[in-house]
């Protein structure tokens, strides 16, 4: 059926207004158009490392940008090695990317052998594969430029960051400019996909803050009270602006380009004839061998080598973020080339050269993605002292609990001593808090002095009237040595949080009911639960519960297997951490 297939794509597909026409076959809509979303999301994710990411410290950056551009260098010398001397070393490009969804994909495959500051560096190192590869599918793999279609797309980009600054919200007049600021880029020669990347770009990403939040709060009991149309218009349009632009979209988009767009693209490009004359030729054919060696061999050296580089003492000994074994099996993966590979493929050759391109691709992608579970097997097999080479020059994590936890301070559950510590910034009367308060129990019951547990409070005034009061209440049962048994009690009976209740809590617990009522009369605590939600603020949370695990911003369910997942992983990460440091000695 390749005939079939062919002819398939290569239908024409005209879209007209007037007497202006734009005509393409179904593979280049697929390819320049569709791809432009893929490429949008791509953006998105750029800059949502950018801000909320590793790159949010650029210090951090450097060893990344050096493993890539390593990762990219070598590969293209080893493809120009196999094709020099011929028009065929157009394709050098074939070999810069990384495709993030497949790579990522085999990392979850590789399981708890693949740690989470593989993926981080992986996602890291793809992101600035991506940044190089369409400044390069830009600039070299554009035959004519029109200057003045350029123009019109530097100055409908320029309509958009006025948008931008103008605070327009409403999606279909993005759509609009942006369809526009696409077929200006299409029509200037250059690859219409940077105007998605370009677009993504602009979408800041942020955590929501507790001031929007809390005025949305206060539009929500107004609209309880009067339900309006226009306090219902300003309450939705507040409850959008809080979630960042960056996060909305990601939101709407990415289902669509992991599910509809990538199988397409796959479909209209991936597809070759095998037969025994097609593999024969590819099996000896400068293109296809190039694209393997310089994917699979290529990328694994020169991430590795310029890593290595960079680490030395003679070139400044940047920190590295990974173990070389570790390093070793994200290299590995950095192999699998697919989606840019293939775009890069399909603007460089045509016919039975685009046929070897493709071969070449999918092979590489396969034992690229063969080779890093082989490493990840490894990993786990070799001696210690092995593994965990490269641990004293690795750079710290970035911690987002901005106060550290202070046993002098802070209410603690569990051993002091534990090499685990979970901080959750609760309010007594969010019903929330309440269902994770049953699951941290258990937790504290399965891991024992593995783990400790600290309750920060951050009631959240504008929604819960008594949260305050009860946080105040606790603290004040605390001085009296029973802050715990207090806690308790108010989750238990977060509903019924009055003065009088209170009353009776701590009659229950056996406090000096006189002074735990002169304390609260006179709000002693206020400024102790203050400094609680003043360090909420500067860990940027937004509401509760937030949990920490060892510094770390819990992202999830609040459900047990979801916390004790990631409890779990920063289980194994220690141990690795201090095997290796028992070996060096």
């Amino acid at each position: 059926m390749s005939d079939t297939y062919e002819e398939f794509w290569h239908t024409e597909l005209s879209l007209t207004v007037g007497s202006w026409d734009l005509s393409l076959d179904l593979r280049h809509w697929v390819n320049d158009g569709l791809m432009a979303f893929f490429f949008f999301v791509v953006g998105l994710e750029i800059r949502r490392e950018w801000d909320l990411g590793e790159l949010r410290e650029r210090r951090r950056i450097a060893t990344p940008v050096v493993a890539a551009l390593g990762g990219m260098i070598v590969p293209s010398l080893i493809y120009v090695a196999f094709t020099f001397g011929t028009s065929d070393v157009r394709g050098w490009g074939i070999v810069m990317g990384t495709d993030t969804a497949f790579a990522l994909g085999v990392l979850a495959l590789a399981g708890r052998r693949a740690g989470p500051r593989i993926r981080t560096f992986v996602l890291t190192l793809m992101v600035i594969d991506d940044i190089v590869a369409l400044t390069v599918i830009a600039l070299v793999y554009t035959d004519a430029v029109s200057f003045p279609a350029l123009l019109v797309a530097l100055g409908l980009f320029g309509v958009v960051l006025v948008m931008r600054w103008a605070q327009v919200q409403n999606g279909v007049a993005y759509f609009l400019v942006g369809s526009c600021l696409w077929i200006a880029m299409l029509a200037s020669g250059v690859h219409p996909t940077i105007a998605g990347v370009a677009l993504g770009l602009l979408a800041t990403a942020y955590i929501p803050s507790r001031e929007d939040l809390e005025r949305l709060g206060t539009l929500w009991r107004m609209f309880r009270e009067q339900p309006t149309p226009a306090i219902a218009r300003a309450a939705e349009a507040r409850v959008r602006n809080a979630v960042s632009p960056n996060e909305r979209l990601q939101h709407l988009f990415n289902p669509w380009v992991s599910l509809l767009v990538v199988p397409i693209f796959a479909l209209a490009n991936a597809g070759v004839t095998f037969s025994t004359e097609v593999v024969s030729d590819a099996a000896s054919s400068r293109i296809t061998l190039g694209i393997l060696f310089g994917l699979v061999v290529g990328k694994l050296v020169g991430i590795t080598g310029a890593t290595w580089l960079a680490s030395r003492r003679w070139l400044g000994r940047f920190p590295l973020t990974l173990p070389w074994s570790q390093l070793v099996g994200a290299a590995a993966v950095s192999g699998i080339g697919f989606t840019v590979s293939l775009l890069i493929a399909d603007i460089s050759f045509d016919g039975v050269r685009l046929e070897d391109a493709k071969i070449g691709i999918l092979a590489a992608s396969v034992l690229a993605s063969a080779l890093s579970f082989v490493v990840f097997r490894l990993i786990p097999k070799l001696p210690e002292r092995v593994s965990a080479r490269g641990e004293d020059q690795i750079v710290p994590e970035i911690i987002d609990l901005a106060d550290p936890v202070d046993p002098q301070r802070d209410h603690i559950r569990g051993s002091e001593d534990a090499p685990i510590t979970l901080v959750e910034y609760s309010d007594f009367e969010c019903e929330y808090c309440g269902q994770s308060e049953a699951v941290v129990r258990e937790l504290l019951q399965a891991y024992g002095a593995d783990l400790r547990y600290v309750f920060r409070h951050l009631p959240l005034r504008e929604v819960h009237e008594s949260a305050e009061f009860a946080a105040e209440a606790a603290e004040a049962a605390g001085v009296q040595g029973k802050f715990w048994e207090m806690h308790d009690l108010l989750f238990a009976h977060n509903d019924a949080l009055t003065f009088l209740d209170m009353v009776d809590y701590a009659e229950d617990i056996g406090l000096d009911v006189d002074q735990f009522t002169r304390q609260l009369q006179s709000r002693a605590f206020a400024i102790r639960v203050a400094r609680d939600v003043e360090s909420a603020d500067a860990s940027d949370v937004p509401g509760t519960p937030t949990f920490f695990v060892n510094g770390h911003r819990y992202h999830g369910a609040y459900d047990l297997n979801a916390l004790r997942a990631v409890i779990d992983r920063e289980a194994r990460e220690i141990a690795r951490r201090e095997a290796g440091r028992s070996s060096d000695h």
